[in-house]
């Protein structure tokens, strides 16, 4: 089965076991599925039932896509999303985002945890994405083309909404909410990176550095999906603040950086015409 019959197998499916229309998507990240609780859940679905669906392998993704009502909005979300490390290819990675377009997904807001890389940040803080560098092996738009998902080259200079981003901002200074802007650097992952790593990431113009994002947002600008992006930032590769850190940890300060995380989503969903 080619690629296009895998996706619309997967659409179908998803379609007879929720027949209400969406047009925003969320991917919620690594210990930050607590965020789906905020959704008013109206059916959820396991990654397993679905046709052709990937299957999270990492211990804090749940893998179920959630569907139902945030902030007024009728909202899917994905709670536990598939990287390249895990070995899969990344028409598998981004594999979601293009269901998500046959579902009707015109708006995603895509979330992460990441190592913070500019000596402005601390430990739990949360920075809005503005932009993004790719620095996988692949690209997600490797091979064959389908005219269906979009153009072939398609422009990445405006990867990340600054409408959304704008609306953002603006309600965490309203708030008070301790947030940065900065760019987002995708890497293969899955070991952390040396001291020199972290130095030279931020030497070629990155705030944070994480493990997915990249790809699906890739995907998503292809396809004309509107894309917010927001990190948690759980571990500092800053010179004199680097130390050795455990997945636990990792988890703990997403968990420090969700509650913020979620009332930022929750009004970015309720501002999205």
């Amino acid at each position: 089965m080619n690629y296009l019959n895998q996706i619309s197998e997967a659409t179908s499916f998803i379609q007879s076991k929720y027949s209400g229309q969406v047009s925003i998507g969320i991917i919620l990240g690594t210990g930050l599925g607590h965020l789906g609780e905020q959704i008013t859940v109206e059916k959820e679905i396991n990654y397993a039932d679905i046709p052709n669906f990937p299957l999270a392998t990492v211990e804090s993704h749940s893998g179920k896509l959630i569907f139902g009502e945030l902030s007024g909005k009728k909202v899917m979300a994905m709670k536990g999303r598939f990287h390249y490390y895990e070995g899969y290819s990344m028409q598998e990675v981004t594999f979601p985002i293009r269901v998500m377009k046959k579902l009707g997904v015109k708006t995603l807001l895509v979330s992460n945890a990441s190592g913070g890389l500019n000596p402005e940040q601390e430990v739990g803080d949360v920075m809005l994405i503005r932009d993004q560098i790719d620095l996988f092996p692949e690209s997600p738009l490797r091979g064959k083309h389908y005219e269906e998902f979009g153009p072939r080259f398609p422009d990445m200079s405006d990867a990340y909404s600054t409408d959304l981003t704008a609306i953002a901002l603006g309600f965490a200074k309203e708030n008070n909410f301790r947030v940065h802007t900065g760019v987002y650097v995708g890497v293969q992952g899955p070991n952390l990176e040396t001291p020199a790593e972290y130095k030279y990431l931020r030497g070629i113009g990155a705030d944070a550095v994480g493990m997915s994002t990249v790809p699906e947002v890739i995907v998503a600008r292809q396809a004309g999906i509107e894309v917010f992006g927001i990190s948690a930032i759980t571990d500092l590769g800053v010179e004199g603040k680097i130390t050795k850190v455990t997945i636990a940890e990792v988890l703990a300060a997403a968990a420090i950086a969700e509650p913020v995380m979620a009332e930022i989503i929750k009004e970015v969903v309720r501002k999205v015409d």
